[in-house]
């Protein structure tokens, strides 16, 4: 029963029928795209769980709790995978598909099967392994979905914090978003090479690497790689100076090499997010984003990079587990968690009340 549960939003080892629906250019996908709206998804969702579920999954949207995101493993928020019957686990995909592009959806999706691998790694190493479970992810709604006032939801375990605030007309946005792999390259079983976030470090290394000596010199940020991301959890970023080089500095291909980098995380979320971050980061100027690396540029070695401008803030990391361990975090310093665009709602709803 466990795997079927997983495989109804796409987790199994080998894709269940609703897995397979949820990939790029299948039924369920086209399906969630089309008809599915998060609202009627959400309330699908909650509808479908018993009441004393249904309790541990809401939240008020005013709740504190909204803001407190965590990608270790822990005692979390909502409901759990493990407590969700088939049905129940089935009417996830469509409202995580609302929230994340297809590529999005495979890289969730990809984090909660690396919880098998890992498994398998630590306790062969005799670790006690339990905590590793792909049925410890939760889900949480925060608010009441539909109808003129905001709402939100969290899809989160190890490796995974999906955070979505859903404003009546616009795009929702889906920040923070952290993805991590460990292992970054499985070192052996039938997995053995695969990488569940290759191109983020393909791409980022391929930047640096382009630099020539002098603009290399004005991206580094520090000759160590930082231990982590840098921000940490936090609900809202701390000031960060901007360090690193600028995109007003780089030449043509150099700019290219950034704009790619940058558009494989925007490229994570849904076609209407992403392309409501990029217009913002244009309009903010892609000038002023500055790209920065810390640690050795060398394959296999330890090594973080950050992309940092007016409207977001890119942090990742490869430095635990003898650099075979990702973090990676958007931040989206304008509207997390709603941010700007949440605070103009919450004042024109106030004055058209008065």
């Amino acid at each position: 029963m466990r795997f079927a549960r997983m495989a109804a939003i796409g987790i199994s080892l080998a894709a269940g029928a609703i897995g397979a629906l949820l990939l790029p250019g299948s039924a369920g996908a086209a399906h969630a795209k089309k008809d599915g709206t998060a609202e009627s998804d959400a309330q699908g969702f909650l509808a479908s769980l018993p009441a004393e579920l249904r309790a541990t999954a809401s939240f008020p949207f005013e709740s504190p709790q909204r803001l407190e995101w965590y990608f270790v493993p822990r005692e979390r928020l909502g409901v759990p995978l493990l407590k969700l019957d088939d049905t129940q686990a089935e009417l996830l995909g469509p409202l995580l598909a609302t929230a994340l592009s297809p590529e999005g959806l495979l890289e969730a999706r990809g984090v909660m099967k690396h919880e098998n691998i890992l498994r398998k790694i630590e306790t062969a190493a005799g670790i006690d392994a339990t905590r590793r479970d792909p049925g410890l992810y939760y889900t949480s709604v925060f608010g009441t979905p539909g109808g003129a006032a905001p709402w939100g939801w969290r899809f989160e375990g190890h490796h995974l914090s999906l955070n979505v605030t859903q404003l009546p007309g616009q795009p929702p946005v889906v920040a923070p978003l952290f993805i991590g792999a460990n292992p970054a390259k499985v070192p052996s079983g039938a997995q053995a090479g695969f990488r569940l976030l290759g191109q983020e470090e393909d791409l980022g290394r391929a930047l640096i690497t382009l630099l020539p000596e002098d603009r290399r010199a004005r991206a580094m940020l520090n000759d160590t790689a930082f231990p982590d991301i840098v921000t940490g959890n936090d609900p809202k970023v701390r000031p960060l100076a901007l360090e690193g080089l600028a995109a007003a500095d780089m030449n043509a291909d150099e700019q290219r090499a950034l704009r790619r980098l940058i558009e494989l995380y925007t490229g994570r979320v849904n076609p209407a997010s992403a392309k409501d971050l990029l217009a913002r980061i244009d309009r903010a100027g892609f000038g002023k984003v500055r790209f920065g690396w810390a640690g050795s540029v060398e394959p296999g070695q330890k090594h973080y990079y950050r992309v940092h401008g007016p409207t977001l803030l890119i942090e990742y990391d490869n430095t635990q587990n003898d650099a075979n361990h990702i973090h990676t975090v958007y931040r989206d310093l304008e509207r997390d968690f709603g941010g700007d665009a949440l605070r103009q709602h919450l004042a024109a709803a106030h004055l058209s009340s008065r």
